[in-house]
């Protein structure tokens, strides 16, 4: 068989393995709406931390993070995963623990169920729910961006008749729609807890993977140092963060270099990428967003008890720079890579989203780079298949169930309606995936969607520690940050430009405070929550003896 028709059935023996926990995890389903969408609220700890970090770590962290690498260097591992490996423990800690609690005391099962009932606003639900889902729109498209681009590559040669516009290899179409379909039937039949044992069975997968691919990959460099040493000589701006005049004239003088004999030179060097100090900083914004993933709310909803979070809190930063390293190192090494005398990314190559499945395909046997590629799926499954059924939990719940029926569905119309969701929204997702695909960098994407939701951070952080904030400042911050992040992202082309900055910061470091300011400015304008909700949310509950 050919390197790609083994990735094939690799991969398929794989999905069909996901497959099969979905359908024996219905098996455990009690036919409530509860344990469809929050496991009847028990999770215990390693399910947990598996649950949550595989939802985190999305094609935006291996196949993003590779390709962003590749682009601008190693920093992009100092600017993200560096911060996210804090804060995102802090969120857990200090946010996570507070709405598991409440989530429990009064039953919620959604994000906009606890918003509408802390700032006494029905309203509240209407507003948030479309700018919720406009921003998770683009997660779910990292997913299926990231799923078809790295079957493509992997799989070429596999089928050279039947797809020979491919070079052989599955079309974006079809792999993106087979990875969609796989998410779909194990969401569809388990539920979040179906969910929840694909994620740590998918974590578990790509972590091992991680580090076998990293080390194949030096390993035909001619070892890390060397690996390293081929980026020192041909793109030495990508092993730091800032760019002087040296820097500068050593890519002028290889790059003519390159011109004068492509053959000899072999590689072609890439422009300096400087990361200033303020861009640099501006991106400890980005990993607030995990506070207000809807996603990530669903899952600590699902948790036995607040011990349960200790593990999450404690090893989810070490888990972070397991999975990061070796992708930004593979990126970072793609820029020089040397096998044979020839450079293994083409010199004028393009597409970043192809680095890390390039790399695996021209750099591992046939049967290791099916293995590894399965890792990638399994990261980049283990976040799409918690947000889609987030979406439809919110769709079920919120929409049909609050504002529709009115609160008077059964279990089984909730469940009915979240299954159809499921389907709807899988469907959307995959369709909008085949019409963008190409067009936009899912690091870029990624980037955008985390803005939105990091800049909702503060509202959060507010109504669960600020009594004084009210339901007009919970307005004014969600409009802010919509009307704000708009105008941004306009400027931005759309994402188009994937080094958009505004007056030298990150996007969202502008639309988090002005999110922060116009909440605190209206709050303290406008009458004070009510009594009965201070005490509802800050008064201590009574632990009762067994």
């Amino acid at each position: 068989m050919s390197a790609g028709l083994i990735a094939v059935v690799i991969v398929v023996a794989y999905l069909s393995l996901l497959i099969g926990l979905g359908l024996l995890s219905n098996r455990f389903f009690r036919g409530t709406s509860a344990d469809y969408y929050v496991a009847s609220r028990g999770i215990g700890s390693f399910l947990l931390v598996m649950s949550l970090f595989g939802t985190t770590m999305t094609a935006f962290a291996l196949v993003g993070s590779s390709g962003e690498a590749f682009k601008s260097g190693i920093g992009v591992y100092g600017k993200m995963a560096s911060w996210a490996g804090i804060i995102h423990s802090a969120c857990f800690f200090l946010v996570g623990i507070r709405l598991w609690s409440f989530g429990k005391r009064f039953g919620y099962m959604t994000q906009i169920q606890f918003f509408r009932d802390r700032f006494e606003s029905d309203k509240l639900g209407l507003l948030m729910f479309p700018i919720v889902v406009a921003l998770l729109v683009p997660y779910l498209l990292i997913g299926v961006l990231g799923a078809g681009t790295v079957l493509q590559k992997v799989t070429a040669g596999a089928f050279p008749d039947l797809f020979v516009a491919t070079n052989g290899g599955l079309p974006f179409w079809l792999g993106s729609g087979v990875i969609c379909l796989v998410v779909l039937i194990y969401v569809f039949f388990g539920g979040v807890r179906g969910t929840a044992w694909a994620n740590a069975f998918q974590t578990i997968v790509f972590i091992i993977l991680g580090g076998v691919t990293v080390a194949v990959i030096s390993n035909r460099l001619g070892g890390p140092v060397n690996a390293t040493s081929l980026v020192k000589e041909y793109n030495p701006t990508k092993l730091k963060r800032g760019v002087d005049a040296e820097d500068i004239q050593h890519y002028e003088q290889k790059l003519a270099e390159y011109e004068a004999d492509p053959a000899k030179a072999i590689i072609k060097p890439k422009p300096p990428h400087e990361i200033t100090q303020l861009h640099f900083f501006s991106y400890l914004f980005i990993p607030l967003s995990a506070g207000m993933f809807p996603h990530l709310f669903q899952h600590w909803l699902t948790a036995k008890s607040a011990k349960t979070f200790r593990l999450a809190v404690v090893i989810h930063p070490i888990l972070i720079m397991v999975v990061w390293v070796p992708c930004v190192l593979i990126g970072v090494w793609a820029t020089s890579a040397i096998v044979e005398g020839s450079a293994v990314i083409p010199p004028d190559f393009a597409n970043p989203n192809a680095v890390l499945a390039i790399m695996v395909k021209k750099l591992s046997d046939p049967l290791l780079g099916g293995l590894l590629t399965a890792g990638i799926l399994a990261a980049i499954m283990s976040s799409l298949d918690s947000q889609v059924l987030c979406i439809s939990s919110i769709f079920a719940n919120d929409i049909v169930g609050h504002y529709i029926a009115h609160d008077r569905q059964t279990d089984r119309q909730k469940v009915f309606f979240g299954r159809l969701f499921v389907v709807l929204v899988m469907t959307a997702t995959y369709l909008l995936g085949i019409k963008l695909q190409g067009t936009r960098g899912i690091f870029t994407l990624g980037v955008w969607c985390f803005s939105g939701f990091a800049s909702l951070f503060p509202l959060l952080i507010a109504a669960v520690y600020w009594k004084r904030v009210t339901k007009a400042g919970a307005y004014a911050s969600v409009l802010v940050t919509a009307a704000t992040w708009l105008w941004l992202f306009a400027e931005s082309g759309y994402g188009a430009n994937g080094g958009f900055l505004f007056m030298g910061m990150m996007p969202v470091a502008t639309i988090t405070m002005a999110s922060t300011v116009a909440m605190i400015v209206v709050s303290l304008l406008t009458p004070a929550p009510s009594a009965a909700t201070i005490a509802k949310f800050f008064t201590p509950t009574t632990p009762t003896k067994a």
